[in-house]
C-alpha cells in the first residue's frame, strides 16, 4: 500500500526496516508530551512485534523524497501506529495510538505539535494524509470507530480531531481512559485464581 499524497510526500506502509525511524519519532513525540522517560520500547521491540506472523501493530510512515529531507537528513518524518480492537456494542474498532510527524514538516504558523498520543501536520497535510490512509485501512477492514486518546493540555490536536467530526467521549459520555501498569499490573496477576 503505497499512495502518493502529493508531490512533496507519501504515505506508505511501515517496514521492518523503518523501525529505528520510528523508534526515534516516537522518543520525539515524548518529549513533546513531556513523558520521555516513559518510553521503554526499543527499534528491536518495535521489528519483533509488528513485523511477525501476527502482528501486534501496523504502521504508516510519511515520506519524502531524498532533496526534501529533513535538517537531519531523514526521509521518514512522520508515522501512524494503529491496532485492532474489539467493541462489544459497536464491533470491529481500529486504534490509533500515535500520530505523529516532525516539527519542520509542519506548518510554519500552525500551533504547537497536535498529537493524540497524536501530533500532525498542518500545512503540508500530512498529518491529515496519515489520519486518513489509517481511517482507510480501518473501513477497508470493517472497522465501524477509530479511537484515539488526546492529552488534556494539548488543544490543538482536540480541535483537530473535533473539526474532522470526532467526538470527546470525556465530554460528550463521560468515559474515561483507565489503564493498569507495572506494580498495579502485577498485582492484579498475583490476584488471579490459580489453575
Amino acid at each position: 500500500m503505497c499512495a502518493a499524497v502529493n508531490m512533496n510526500f507519501k504515505i506508505r506502509r511501515a517496514t521492518k526496516e523503518d523501525c529505528k525511524d520510528i523508534s526515534r519519532m516516537i522518543m520525539e513525540l515524548a518529549v513533546f508530551e513531556k513523558m520521555p522517560d516513559q518510553v521503554k520500547t526499543s527499534h528491536e521491540e518495535l521489528e519483533r512485534d509488528g513485523f511477525c506472523q501476527n502482528p501486534l501493530f501496523e504502521c504508516l510512515v510519511a515520506e519524502v523524497p531524498e532533496e526534501h529531507k529533513s535538517n537531519e537528513g531523514f526521509t521518514i518524518i512522520g508515522y501512524g501506529l494503529y491496532f485492532y480492537t474489539y467493541s462489544t456494542w459497536k464491533g470491529r474498532s481500529l486504534y490509533l495510538d500515535d500520530l505523529y510527524v516532525m516539527p519542520e514538516f509542519r506548518a510554519q504558523v500552525s500551533p504547537p505539535p497536535v498529537q493524540a498520543s497524536v501530533t500532525t501536520a498542518g500545512g503540508n497535510g500530512i498529518g491529515k494524509a496519515l489520519l486518513s490512509k489509517v481511517a482507510e485501512v480501518g473501513k477497508k477492514n470493517q472497522c465501524v470507530q477509530l479511537r484515539l486518546t488526546v492529552l488534556n493540555w494539548n488543544t490543538p490536536a482536540r480541535d483537530f480531531y473535533a473539526a474532522k467530526g470526532a467526538q470527546d467521549l470525556t465530554v460528550s459520555s463521560g468515559w474515561h481512559f483507565i489503564h493498569f501498569t507495572e506494580q498495579s499490573l502485577d498485582d492484579l496477576v498475583n490476584e488471579a485464581p490459580k489453575d
